[in-house]
C-alpha cells in the first residue's frame, strides 16, 4: 500500500485535489479552442477514456470568448491554459473556467496580478503554477548555471509568494522537464518545501512509443513514492492516448480501479499456439469493457493456470488447443481457433 504524502486540498470544479482525495488524471484538447464543436468532440473524447479534468489552450481573446460555448456543452472541469497576457484570464473566469493555469510572475504589474487574483476569489477558481524547465528565468539560469531541480522550485517560490501577499492559497504546482532524473528531484524537494499539491507530468515526453516509457518512469516513481496529487501525461498525437496510459500508471500501482487488466506471458520453449496474435485479440476485445476484472493469457497448460490464479478468468495453451479457467480451476477444452470466443463467453457471464 503506497502512503501518500498528505498536502492541502483544493477543488477545480466538483473534482478535489490533494488532502488525500483520489489521484485525477488531466490532459489537454489538442485543437483550436475557437473551434467548438471539434473542441466538445475532442473533450467528451477524453472523459470516455477516463479523463477527470480537461485543460484548454487560451492564446488569444478569441478563444477566451469561447469557453463559455464549450463549458456548456461538458460535463468536466475545464482549465484555462494562459500566459502573459492578464486580460485572456480576466475573460475566462467571466465565461466560467474552473481553474486557470498561469504563472502570476509573467502577467505584469501588482495591479494587473491583483485583478486575476481577485477575480479568482470571487470564483472559487485555483491557480497552477506552471514552471517549466524551458522557460526558465535567465537569473535563475545565471544563478544556477543550469536548469536544477532547486532552480525549478525557486521558480515556483517566486511565483507563489506573489500569490500569498495577496492572501490566495488556492494552489497547485507543477515543475516539468522532459529529463526524468531532473523532474524527479525537482517534484521530491517541491514535497519538503511547500504542501500545496502537486500536479506531476514529464514535459515533452515525446511520441507514444517513447513518451509513454519515460512517463511511466517519472511519474510512476513519484507516485510510487507518495508524491503527487494529479497529472498529466504528455504524449505527441491524440491525447486520448494519455488519458489511457494514466490510468493504467495508476492501475499498476494499485491507486485506481480502471477496466480489465490483462495477465499474458511472455512464451517460451513450452508454448505451441500463437500466443502473441491471441493476446492481441484479447486485448482489443477488452477495450470496450470498464469493469475491473483480471484476464489472463497464458501460453503453457503446465504453468498457467497456476501462474495466474488470481485471475478471474484466463486461458492457456496447449498444442493445437487450450483450456479455459477461472481462478485457476479449469472449466473448458476447446479447439486453439475457439480459445478467444470460449473466454469471452464466459467473461460475458462473470460481468453479467
Amino acid at each position: 500500500m503506497i502512503k501518500r504524502k498528505m498536502t492541502r486540498q483544493i477543488s477545480i470544479g466538483d473534482v478535489k485535489i490533494g488532502g488525500g482525495a483520489p489521484i485525477s488524471v488531466q490532459s489537454m484538447t489538442n485543437t483550436k479552442t475557437t473551434d467548438t464543436n471539434a473542441t466538445v468532440a475532442q473533450i467528451k473524447a477524453l472523459v470516455d477514456a477516463g479523463c477527470d479534468i480537461v485543460r484548454v489552450a487560451v492564446p488569444d481573446m478569441s478563444a477566451a470568448e469561447n469557453i463559455y460555448n464549450i463549458k456548456s456543452q461538458v460535463d468536466v472541469p475545464l482549465v484555462a491554459d494562459i500566459h502573459f497576457d492578464y486580460r485572456l484570464a480576466l475573460k475566462a473566469i467571466e465565461q466560467g473556467i474552473d481553474a486557470l493555469r498561469i504563472n502570476p510572475g509573467n502577467i505584469g504589474d501588482e495591479e494587473r496580478v491583483k485583478a486575476v487574483v481577485e477575480a479568482a476569489k470571487t470564483r472559487n477558481i485555483p491557480i497552477r503554477i506552471g514552471v517549466n524547465a524551458g522557460s526558465l528565468d535567465k537569473k535563475l539560469l545565471a544563478k544556477y548555471g543550469k536548469v536544477t531541480p532547486e532552480a525549478l522550485v525557486e521558480s515556483a517560490l517566486e511565483h507563489i509568494r506573489i500569490l500569498e501577499k495577496l492572501n490566495f492559497y488556492d494552489i497547485k504546482i507543477s515543475l516539468k522537464a522532459h529529463d526524468v532524473p531532473l523532474t524527479l528531484d525537482a517534484y521530491r524537494l517541491m514535497s519538503e518545501t511547500v504542501d500545496y499539491p502537486l500536479h506531476l507530468g514529464i514535459t515533452e515526453a515525446g511520441t507514444v512509443n517513447t513518451g509513454i516509457i519515460k512517463s511511466a518512469v517519472g511519474i510512476g516513481a513519484l507516485l510510487a513514492e507518495g508524491i503527487g496529487d494529479t497529472f498529466r501525461i504528455s504524449l505527441t498525437g491524440n491525447p486520448v492516448n494519455e488519458v489511457k496510459v494514466a490510468n493504467e500508471i495508476l492501475k499498476a500501482l494499485g491507486l485506481k480501479e480502471y477496466g480489465p487488466t490483462l495477465i499474458s506471458c511472455p512464451t517460451c520453449g513450452r508454448c505451441n499456439i500463437d500466443l502473441p496474435s491471441i493476446a492481441e485479440k484479447v486485448e482489443q476485445r477488452l477495450s470496450g469493457i470498464t469493469k475491473p476484472i483480471k484476464v489472463a493469457v497464458m501460453g503453457c497448460v503446465v504453468n498457467g493456470p497456476g501462474e495466474a490464479r488470481d485471475a478471474d478468468i484466463g486461458i492457456a495453451g496447449g498444442k493445437g488447443e487450450g483450456l479455459v479457467f477461472r481462478k485457476s480451476e479449469v472449466i473448458n477444452k476447446v479447439p486453439e481457433d475457439k480459445l478467444v470466443d470460449a473466454l469471452f463467453e464466459e467473461l460475458d457471464k462473470l460481468i453479467k
